[in-house]
């Protein structure tokens, strides 16, 4: 069965974007952008909000046709463009980019889409991942902790009655400072 990955940056206090919706203090380096290459590549597809999908269409589709772009950007706005993507929305009318729009976080739905072939489905945006871990959707956090304190923001989890216990999975530096923590649910993550 695969598994729903929530994937996002996070300063070392706990914010995912400042105060006026500001990520410039992510640091992603060519190693980093690589990392998440590779770890994109293999996925099923993408599921988001609407703000976070509007933001990544707004700049992926043709960042590979930028001058100014790496290497690594251009691999993922590829890999971007070609994965399917579903976004959670009431609102948005339409999506290009293999993009198909549910209005409703429906835990059989989701279910399904669980159980279906192929790759883990990563998950972004702190309000989708709060209403997938309502419903104790999430199989895994793979968090990346930018060695900045932004001191206000949206923070990634909001409070909850909710509780999950997990196990670490995997940790790993990268040269910027960047720490990847990957932590599996506690009884999902048996050896073996």
């Amino acid at each position: 069965m695969r598994k729903i990955v929530l994937m996002m940056s996070v300063s070392l206090d706990g914010f995912f974007e400042g105060p006026d919706r500001e990520i410039d203090w992510h640091l992603v380096d060519d190693e980093l952008h690589s990392y998440f290459n590779e770890q994109l590549r293999a996925l099923g597809a993408f599921l988001s909000g609407r703000v976070t999908h509007e933001l990544m269409a707004g700049f992926w589709p043709t960042a590979d046709s930028d001058p100014s772009s790496t290497g690594p950007m251009v691999e993922f706005a590829r890999i971007w463009r070609e994965k399917p993507k579903i976004v959670y929305s009431r609102t948005l009318e339409r999506a290009d980019w293999n993009t198909t729009i549910v209005r409703e976080v429906d835990v059989e739905e989701i279910r399904a889409l669980k159980a279906q072939p192929g790759g883990d489905l990563a998950l972004s945006g702190a309000d989708l991942a709060a209403a997938f871990r309502q419903h104790d959707l999430i199989d895994e956090y793979h968090l990346c902790v930018h060695p900045v304190l932004i001191g206000r923001g949206k923070p990634l989890f909001r409070p909850s009655d909710a509780r999950t216990d997990l196990r670490l999975a995997e940790t790993r530096a990268f040269g910027n400072g960047v720490v990847l923590l990957r932590y599996q649910r506690a009884e999902a993550s048996s050896p073996g």
